[in-house]
């Protein structure tokens, strides 16, 4: 990766995380917890099961997160569609993704001290305010927001659109996030290079280059 000048970073899952307490709401006025490990062996499910499905027929109208949460209420024995979609409405809202881990804005300004860095975000057009909240926005250079922009990931007008904003060739930039058929195929399709942030390890088997955290994509970009 000695070419990279232009780091791209998704957002949700990749810098900030979801508010569990705010989304699951609906899951706890019925008395009902969701453990982390059952939710992390989930994301790895779903997302395996996801990435199969839309890179098998090259569409992307499978919803990860009904998928998601639909396989959670079957865990769960809850056999409810309004409980579901309340709870898709809930996680789909980007103010809800609030959890920053401790450390990410100075390992980001690390990083902008070496690249250029921006943000491409699947989102609600709301998403630079969240990244505000959380302290973080100013370590970006751009912000771009499907949700403003008008195309999602893995569409690469998106990605074009970024790159334009950074007057940067794709081959000299490098896209981070956390899901196989949207990110890492997006990417990679509009020239960029790409990595996977694998919170959960959904690809640790997968033959891909990954990282954990932050302070893990530091030491692959200095190898």
């Amino acid at each position: 990766m000695s070419s990279i000048q232009f780091i791209f970073f998704d957002v949700g899952n990749t810098l900030l995380f979801p508010n569990r307490d705010r989304i699951h709401a609906p899951l706890s006025a019925r008395g009902l917890k969701v453990e982390p490990d059952h939710l992390r062996d989930l994301e790895r499910r779903t997302k395996n099961e996801f990435d199969a499905l839309v890179t098998s027929d090259g569409s992307t109208d499978h919803s990860f997160w009904g998928m998601f949460y639909s396989h959670l209420l079957v865990d769960l024995g809850i056999d409810d569609n309004d409980l579901r979609d309340q709870l898709v409405s809930n996680i789909r809202q980007s103010a809800n993704w609030d959890q920053i881990p401790p450390g990410t804005c100075e390992q980001l300004q690390e990083l902008g001290q070496h690249y250029a860095i921006s943000v491409i975000s699947n989102a609600d057009g709301k998403i630079e305010n969240v990244l505000a909240k959380c302290e973080i926005a100013r370590c970006f250079r751009t912000i771009t927001d499907s949700g403003l922009v008008g195309y999602e990931k893995p569409h690469p007008e998106i990605f074009r659109q970024a790159l334009a904003s950074m007057i940067a060739r794709p081959d000299e930039s490098l896209y981070v996030g956390d899901m196989y058929c949207v990110d890492y195929l997006g990417a990679t399709g509009a020239g960029m290079q790409a990595v996977l942030m694998d919170v959960p390890g959904a690809y640790r088997d997968k033959g891909l280059p990954r990282v954990e955290n932050l302070r893990e994509l530091s030491v692959m970009l200095k190898r």
